[in-house]
C-alpha cells in the first residue's frame, strides 16, 4: 500500500495536529468553566481569573519564576555567546574537545543526574567556604544557567559559523579595533540567534521542575513546583487559567519576535 495519497497524509496530519493541540484547546475552554470540576461544563464564567489573582502562593510562585528565568537567560546568552567565538573564531586550541564537550554534555545528559551534581555541588561549597548558604533563588538561577549555555551555544554557533568573514577583515584593515568590529558588524548579523538562544533559555527555565526541586529552599518555590504540587491532588480549575495566561504571554512574544524578523528582511 502506497503512503503518498492524500487522503491519507491528510488525515494523518490532522490527527497529528489534533492530538498535539487538542488538550490545550480544551485546556482554555474549561478555563472558562463555572464548575470546580474541570470535565464538566458548568457554564460560562471567569471567575477562575479572578481567583487566580488573588493567589498569593501561584503569583509569588510566578514572579519567582519570571525573575529566574530573565536572569538566567540573559546570562546564558553572554556565556554562550562568547562559548561560541571559542569554539568558531580561535581554531583548534588546547583543551577545544574537553571545553566542547563540557559545554555539550547537558544537552544529553538526564536531569536527574544533572540536578543532583548540582546539589551536591553546591552542599560541598557551603561546608568548605560558606556559600551558598542554602538553596534559593542564587543556586536555582546558577543551575539554570548551567545547562541554559548549552543551548545557547548550540544556536550561535550555527549561526556565527555561517557569518561571512570578508566583511569583519575588511573593518579590520581600515582600522577598526576587534571589540568595535564585533559590537558594530558581528553583533548584529548575530542578533537573531542572541534573540532565539534567549527566548529558548527563557522557555527551559520558566518549565523546568526536576532541577528546580533540586537546588530550591524553603523560600524559593518555582510556578512548576507548585503547579504539580497542586496537580497531584486534582486539578484546580485555576491552573487552567495561569496556564490560558502564560499560553497568551507565549503566543503574543511569537507574533513580536516573527514581526521583528520580518521587519529585518
Amino acid at each position: 500500500m502506497r503512503l503518498r495519497r492524500p487522503g491519507f497524509v491528510a488525515s494523518l496530519t490532522i490527527f497529528a495536529y489534533a492530538f498535539l493541540y487538542g488538550p490545550i484547546i480544551s485546556l482554555v475552554i474549561y478555563s472558562f468553566n463555572q464548575s470546580k470540576l474541570v470535565t464538566v461544563w458548568g457554564g460560562f464564567s471567569t471567575k477562575w481569573y479572578g481567583e487566580l489573582f488573588q493567589n498569593a502562593q501561584l503569583l509569588s510562585a510566578a514572579w519567582q519564576s519570571l525573575k529566574i528565568a530573565t536572569l538566567s537567560a540573559s546570562l546564558a546568552v553572554v556565556l554562550g555567546t562568547l562559548s561560541a567565538l571559542a569554539l568558531v573564531r580561535f581554531g583548534r586550541f588546547g583543551g577545544r574537545t574537553l571545553f566542547h564537550s563540557m559545554l555539550t554534555a547537558p544537552l544529553v545528559m538526564p536531569e536527574v543526574l544533572l540536578g543532583l551534581s548540582i546539589l551536591l555541588l553546591f552542599v560541598a561549597m557551603e561546608q568548605f567556604i560558606g556559600w551558598p548558604q542554602g538553596r534559593g533563588m542564587v543556586t536555582i538561577s546558577i543551575a539554570h544557567i548551567t545547562f541554559s549555555v548549552a543551548y545557547v551555544t548550540v544556536v550561535v554557533q550555527s549561526r556565527l559559523s555561517q557569518v561571512d568573514r570578508t566583511i569583519e577583515e575588511a573593518a579590520l584593515d581600515l582600522g577598526a579595533r576587534p571589540l568595535k568590529v564585533f559590537l558594530v558588524i558581528t553583533l548584529p548579523m548575530i542578533a537573531p540567534s542572541l534573540l532565539a538562544g534567549w527566548l529558548l533559555a527563557f522557555t527551559l527555565s520558566l518549565d523546568d521542575l526536576v532541577i528546580a526541586s533540586f537546588t530550591s529552599g524553603p523560600g524559593a518555590t518555582t510556578l512548576p513546583m507548585v503547579v504539580f504540587s497542586k496537580v497531584r491532588l486534582g486539578v484546580d480549575p485555576q491552573i487552567n487559567a495561569l496556564a490560558t495566561l502564560l499560553l497568551i504571554l507565549v503566543t503574543v512574544s511569537l507574533l513580536l519576535v516573527m514581526r521583528l524578523t520580518r521587519a529585518r528582511k
